[in-house]
This record gives structure tokens, sequence and C-alpha cells, in this order.
């Protein structure tokens, strides 16, 4: 059993990590201060048993310093550092006192590991179409705040183990989607709340760009072998597969009469973007096993109940 301390659990990703790190055996605390989280994310976490304890505050609070002192986690998960859909915003802005204030209380009390995500399209900007997917370590230009706030990040935690002896693994995460992502944070679940609203979705840019989308549970198992796995590096997680937004719209809107509609892209978007895992099968063991076509299934049934009821 491992001591784990989860920032932003009961968000998306986070919830879904908690349920399994819950099943594994392992403790877990959850920090989360219900901006764009939800305690309703963590109902199934609560029926798995286990040692669960959930504390609603800021990650930047004073007292979340005391908190890692009370409860002496081994490991500490951030996830709520860059939002998925980010922008030049103030959430964008405090992506590095956010880390910070974990990296300061992970040295003052002897946390031995911080495993953090970052949205992969941040970290490696545009990249040309001959050098996807991918590979950890590519340097690109800096689009916007956002990346510029993404390398910093890692910048960060390479200067905390180094200096603090703090290790840490970063999951340069793709397109994630599943049950319980909000519509405003991924395609898939805009396109799923679409078809449930019986509304027609929007398709920003002219729908030839590309994305590589790893379902939730794939994702998840990157993340629990990530605490004593992939030391000091950038990791990572998704499938080196692209696929265009218009074929995903085909594939989870088949069978409906809605028309994707197409607007204006939205200035801090890329054109394409699909990562090499080959670094996540050496250090971590990991590969993905969810095809999009199965990952889209479990919203299908959604809609066949919904369309029954």
């Amino acid at each position: 059993m491992t001591k784990v301390l989860v920032c932003g659990g009961a968000g998306f990703v986070g919830s879904h990590l908690v349920e399994r790190l819950l099943a594994d055996g392992h403790a877990v605390d959850v920090v989360d201060d219900l901006s764009t989280g939800s305690l309703a994310n963590l109902s199934d976490s609560r029926n798995i048993g286990g040692t669960l304890k959930f504390h609603h505050l800021d990650v930047s609070a004073i007292e979340f310093g005391e908190l890692v002192g009370l409860r002496q986690p081994e490991v500490i998960f951030h996830l709520a550092l860059l939002p998925p859909q980010s922008s030049d915003t103030q959430d964008v802005l405090r992506s590095v006192p956010m880390l910070l204030s974990v990296l300061e209380a992970a040295r003052m009390h002897g946390v031995g590991k911080v495993a953090v995500c970052i949205p992969a399209g941040l970290l490696y900007g545009e990249v040309a179409a001959r050098y996807l997917p991918v590979k950890e370590g590519r340097k690109a230009d800096a689009i916007g705040v956002p990346h510029v706030m993404a390398q910093t990040l890692v910048d960060l935690l390479g200067v905390y183990r180094e200096t603090h002896g703090i290790e840490f693994t970063v999951l340069a995460t793709t397109n994630v989607y599943g049950l319980r992502q909000r519509a405003q944070d991924g395609v898939v679940a805009a396109f799923a709340s679409a078809i449930i609203r019986d509304a027609d979705p929007e398709i920003y840019g002219n729908g030839k760009e590309t994305r590589d989308f790893v379902y939730i549970d794939d994702a998840v198992d990157a993340l629990v072998r990530s605490i004593n796995k992939g030391g000091g590096l950038v990791i990572n997680i998704g499938t080196g597969i692209q696929t265009s937004i218009e074929e995903l719209w085909k594939q989870i809107g088949a069978g409906t009469t809605l028309k994707a509609k197409k607007v204006a892209r939205r200035p801090h978007d890329i054109s394409r973007i699909a990562v090499s895992p080959t670094r996540a099968k050496i250090q971590l063991g990991w590969s993905h096993w969810t095809s999009l076509t199965d990952g889209i299934s479990v919203y299908k049934e959604i809609f066949a109940r919904k369309k029954n009821s």
C-alpha cells in the first residue's frame, strides 16, 4: 500500500485515478477546490471501500502544506495544473505557483515523488507532420503563453529533483476522453453532449485537424505505473495515431441526423498532434489497449438508452 495524495482528484482524470488507486489497495487523499471538479465524480470511489479522505482546499493555500505534513503522502499526483483547453487566461498563469506550492510542501515534509499531467499539445506546440508522432525532448516554438508555462513546469520539476531530491514524472497526455469529462474540456465529450441534447455540434476549423485520442482507463493505467517508474522523465501517453476531427464526428455521430457546423478555429488550437508511445513502453511497461471505436462504444450505449427511454 502506498499513501497517495491526488490534487484535482474530483475532476475527470482525477476521479478515475482515485478509483483505480483504491481498487489497487492504496490509501488516497483527494485535494480539490471544486472549481471544475465535482463530489459526484467520487461517488463510485466511496463505494469501493479502502482509505479515502476528501479535502476541500485550494492547492495554492497555505493550509495545503500543513495538510501534506499531517497526511504524510509518499506520492503526490498533480492533475490540476493546466486546463485541457488552456488559453491565455489567469488560470494558465496560476500553474507555476500551484506547482511551486506542491513542490515546497513535498520538500518540507519528505514526499518522495511528484507526478504531473501536462497536455502534449501545450508541451510540443505546432509540430510539422513529418515529425509526427512526436518524441519526447523535441523543442517547439511557443505559440502562446500556455506553451511557455508547460515548459516552465517541466523545468521547475527538474530543479527540485536536482536540488532537493524530489523525484518526478511528467506524463505528456494527448486527448484523454471518457465518461465524466465536461463538454468544454474535450471534443469527444463535446460531440457526445451535442447528441444527447439533440443539437448540431461545432467543429473548430476545417475538420482536417488531427488529434491523438487515448481512453481514460488507459491513461489512468499509465498514471498508476508512474508511482514507482519513469523517474526524472517526460513520458508521452498517447496512441501515436492521428484521427481527424471530421472522422471522429463520423464515428461518434453515426446513426444521427445531426450535421456538424464548422466555425473559425480558435487562436490557441494546433493543427495536428500525435505522440510516440515508445518511451512509455520502455519506462512504464505501458501501451494503450482501447481502440477509439471501443472507447466511443461506451457513449453509444448511453445514446441508445436515451433513445429508448
